[in-house]
């Protein structure tokens, strides 16, 4: 478009972007809208041929800007409109932008449901746009056929058109092109459908071809974390969500946690290989899920995103994760990994290329770096807080002037390992709970049933689905509920007093114990549950703790809680037993899979593999077992909400019970913070 546009030209304005601009009359609306930046995808080439430059013309007058748009101000439907209309069918409405000319002023709208300019993802709470952009480009083009008198290749011929209508100059071609090209040019008489592979500022690469018009490409976006696999099917054309799938990742059989899959591989010479193996081939098995049920040949599988946790990470690649089981944690790799989806063993088309996130950290993965892009701390004046809890939380604070990041310890507790009752989430499990503070009877709701355990039709529900355990979202609610109803005091000890009152507080030898759901099994919470919870929580508010004082920051503006067990974490229970720092509870917000959002961000535009690879380089990370005074934030984190930080954001929301001095000692007398103190250690190893 010309730097001085006539103000006489009509003028156009496309949305929903709102970009506008003034145009000659004649000016083809398709190239108005590259001109503006507008994405208005064209796989053809503007032959009127893929149908993807859908638009709509809207009329009356537009007071805002002061125009009038009118069908009149288009051109007439011409030859090859009407030629696309009777073969594929054209909406009502609907204009093909290649076609149609500006002939007064317009508003264009670009219709959702074909455009790639934007992609819609609903999370909780808030409406994610993103601008489509991806690595992988359909180019359908329309080859010179050979002639005596100019003899270059097929090959060269190709190049050439590809410049020429798509500005794409000497792309790469793999050797695996070459035989079957020839017959790809003569199949649909000289037409052939180009994908072209352009990441970074490198060469582009064409990764595959089609005889004739190919319309179809898709992309996967997948987190591979330590007990689950998520994975998403994308229209890299639309970017629509065509079909999603997961499933528990096999390693589990390997160990639980991450580091009992370390010391399996340490263990057995061809540890790594087989869990590698399982993990590729769980992906592979969700992929065939996803198309199936999408309908689509994984063949049109052109690009795939990929984010984990460092050991799965690593072991996804092939890398023997030894040294992350070990100060000081050395991430074999730690930036952005680009390769052939091929060489992962991926069930794709054979030029599919595959891309992982950077890693923040060794103990802060491509997963956290996902949920940053996701939720964009850098993006923001406000200090925000980002916590994925799981065996190895993952917890990233900052603002637009600086991010830091670190891990800490929580271990397994939340996911239902070292709580005598705890199993992971199934129906059956107990997922929400109450206590009334004068009868200290509970309430109870399980996995499987919206109903409390009183109301009427729970007991039926108890007895289809089994009350089994108490799953992790559970275990914070009770252990903050018994603080609440007195049951527990802030040193985290149950009052044995409490059993003259109620016979749900038993004596177990010199503790006791509260008797959470008295059925088969029998539920209780006992005294190690709670010193297991205060070890993982004090661990995790330490964290938090220590980038605040890097940051230099009394408290955070707003706290968003990742990954799935976040996702059912009720802010307020997580408050009260002191999982996170004091904040508006309003500004407190499960944003589910953010990784996995992230990943799809960076399959449906590399500008944000560029945002990403950035902000990593940036964050400042910081190594807890570094930090000294780690050791006397953990114990002032075993209190209940805490030793000494104050929460008056909860306080103005319910009645906390008062809190002891914080020079006293622990009320049981046996030397708590100094055992405390010695478990911070060994966490930190």
């Amino acid at each position: 478009m010309a730097a001085d546009p006539d103000p006489r030209d009509p003028l156009v304005l496309f949305m929903p972007s709102g970009k506008r601009g003034r145009f000659p009359v004649g000016t083809n609306l398709l190239d108005a809208a590259r001109q503006l930046g507008v994405h208005v995808e064209s796989v053809c080439g503007g032959r009127a041929t893929c149908g993807r430059c859908q638009v709509e013309i809207q009329d009356g007058s537009f007071a805002k800007f002061g125009i009038t748009s009118s069908q009149d101000h288009i051109s007439a439907r011409g030859g090859k409109e009407e030629r696309y209309d009777r073969v594929r069918g054209l909406p009502a409405g609907r204009r093909l932008s290649c076609s149609a000319t500006v002939l007064g002023d317009l508003v264009v709208d670009v219709p959702q449901d074909t455009t790639v300019n934007a992609q819609v993802i609903r999370k909780p709470a808030s409406d994610r746009v993103i601008a489509r952009d991806p690595a992988i480009r359909l180019c359908y083009v329309e080859v010179e056929p050979p002639d005596m008198h100019q003899p270059l290749g097929d090959l060269d011929r190709l190049k050439a058109v590809l410049a020429r209508d798509w500005g794409i100059r000497d792309p790469v071609v793999p050797l695996r092109l070459l035989p079957g090209l020839q017959k790809t040019l003569r199949l649909e008489g000289w037409g052939v459908t180009v994908a072209v592979h352009q990441d970074e500022d490198a060469r582009p690469e064409i990764t595959a071809l089609w005889p004739g018009l190919h319309n179809s490409a898709y992309g996967i976006a997948c987190d591979i974390g330590s007990t689950t696999i998520a994975l998403h099917l994308v229209s890299l054309l639309s970017g629509r969500v065509v079909a999603s799938a997961g499933a528990s990742n096999p390693q589990i059989r390997f160990g639980e946690d991450l580091m009992s899959r370390v010391s399996y591989v340490m263990m057995n010479p061809d540890g790594r290989a087989a869990m590698t193996q399982a993990v590729r081939e769980a992906v592979n098995g969700l992929v065939a899920k996803v198309c199936a049920e999408g309908g689509v040949d994984p063949d049109d599988i052109l690009d795939a995103v990929f984010v984990a946790n460092p050991i799965m990470h690593h072991l996804f690649l092939g890398i023997d994760p030894t040294e992350l089981g070990q100060a000081p944690f050395a991430l074999a790799v730690s930036a952005a990994v680009r390769s052939p989806a091929a060489e992962l063993g991926l069930a794709a088309n054979a030029g599919a290329r595959a891309y992982l996130l950077p890693c923040i950290a060794g103990h802060v993965g491509a997963d956290a770096a996902g949920a940053v892009l996701a939720e964009g701390p850098h993006r923001q004046d406000r200090m925000m807080l980002l916590v994925d809890i799981g065996t190895n939380a993952e917890i990233v604070l900052g603002n637009a002037a600086r991010t830091v990041a670190a891990s800490s310890p929580t271990g397994p507790a939340f996911e239902g390992a070292e709580i005598s009752s705890g199993q992971r989430a199934a129906p059956g499990a107990i997922e929400r709970a109450r206590i009334d503070p004068g009868t200290l009877e509970p309430r109870l709701r399980i996995i499987g049933s919206d109903l409390w355990s009183d109301d009427p039709g729970f007991a039926e529900a108890a007895a289809r689905l089994g009350v089994t355990g108490l799953c992790g979202s559970a275990i914070i609610e009770v252990v903050a509920e018994m603080y609440l109803a007195g049951i527990l005091s802030a040193e985290g000890v149950i009052d044995g007093t409490l059993a003259a009152r109620s016979p749900r507080i038993l004596a177990k030898g010199r503790t006791f114990s509260y008797l959470l759901h008295d059925g088969s099994p029998r539920i209780t919470v006992t005294q190690n549950d709670i010193r297991a919870i205060q070890l993982a929580k004090a661990a995790l508010y330490a964290g938090i703790r220590l980038l605040m004082e890097k940051q230099g920051v009394a408290a955070v503006d707003c706290i968003r809680l990742a990954g799935a067990f976040g996702s059912f974490i009720d802010p307020k229970y997580a408050m009260v037993l002191g999982l996170i720092p004091d904040c508006d509870l309003s500004e407190v917000r499960a944003v589910g899979n953010a990784a996995g959002a992230g990943a799809m961000m960076a399959l449906l535009n590399r500008g944000h593999r560029r945002e990403i690879e950035e902000t990593v380089r940036r964050i400042d990370k910081i190594e807890t077992a570094l930090e000294p005074h780690f050791q006397q934030l953990f114990v002032d984190a075993m209190a209940l909400p805490h030793k000494i930080d104050a929460f008056p954001h909860l306080a103005r929301t319910m009645k906390l019970p008062a809190r002891p001095d914080p020079g006293e000692g622990p009320s049981d007398g046996r030397g708590r913070a100094g055992r405390a103190e010695r478990m911070a250690r060994r966490r930190r190893g």
